[in-house]
């Protein structure tokens, strides 16, 4: 499992001689605060397959699923990515809040919540879910990939959606499927929502590669382009 950093200084203080450390997963870099204020965000959160795997190992787990080029999708439109490879035991709620905490501290630290956005693809988009229910915040943005299901509705009654909500889901897959039921559940907390059923005759693993019909609207959302 990837465990870094990032380092953040405050902008008051000259040449970074006193730093606000922040532990966050993804990659390690140095702002000001003035930095932080302009740079993008995209939280990632993958599928549940892989869970407890090696990133550095060649497995054909990672040429189907092709984690590292989601990454660079969303680093080569400009946003710095924060990402890991979740342990096996890694719960849903228990991980959301970690996730949570870190978006907290971001925005203590200078980040304007509409700058961020949470990108999760099946488990990964149930976490996202759950961050957005544990922060409260309808400026920041999620992406939603193949987690609404009638069995995810039933089972997380707590689950409300907060902030600028995009759902993408594909119509051969069996497991996602329209965000409705949970859009009404949570409409006076949503600030945007937008639904785009994909067919890609991919079923569920369409999520597992970058393709532009997912990879394109999510950078648009980020970037807030809500329409």
């Amino acid at each position: 499992m990837i465990r870094n950093r990032v380092v953040l200084n405050d902008e008051t203080l000259r040449f970074l001689k006193r730093k606000i450390i922040i532990p966050l997963i993804g990659t390690i870099f140095i702002m000001s605060a003035s930095m932080v204020n302009a740079q993008k965000y995209v939280f990632y959160l993958h599928g549940a397959i892989l869970e407890g795997e090696n990133p550095q190992a060649k497995g054909d787990i990672f040429e189907k699923y092709r984690y590292n080029d989601i990454l660079n999708s969303f680093r080569t439109a400009g946003f710095e990515v924060v990402s890991e490879i979740r342990p096996s035991d890694a719960t849903i709620t228990g991980y959301a809040r970690k996730v949570a905490d870190q978006m907290q501290k971001l925005i203590q630290n200078g980040a304007p919540a509409g700058n961020i956005t949470v990108v999760g693809g099946s488990k990964g988009a149930l976490i996202a879910m759950y961050v957005s229910t544990y922060m409260k915040n309808r400026d920041i943005n999620y992406v939603f990939l193949a987690a609404c299901n009638a069995a995810n509705f039933q089972s997380n009654p707590d689950l409300r959606f907060y902030g600028n909500i995009l759902s993408i889901y594909e119509s051969s897959d069996d497991i996602g499927e329209t965000c409705s039921r949970f859009k009404e559940r949570s409409k006076e907390a949503i600030h945007h929502y937008k639904e785009i059923e994909l067919s890609t005759g991919m079923g569920h693993q369409f999520l597992w590669k970058p393709l532009p019909e997912w990879i394109n609207p999510s950078i648009a959302w980020a970037n807030g382009k809500y329409d």
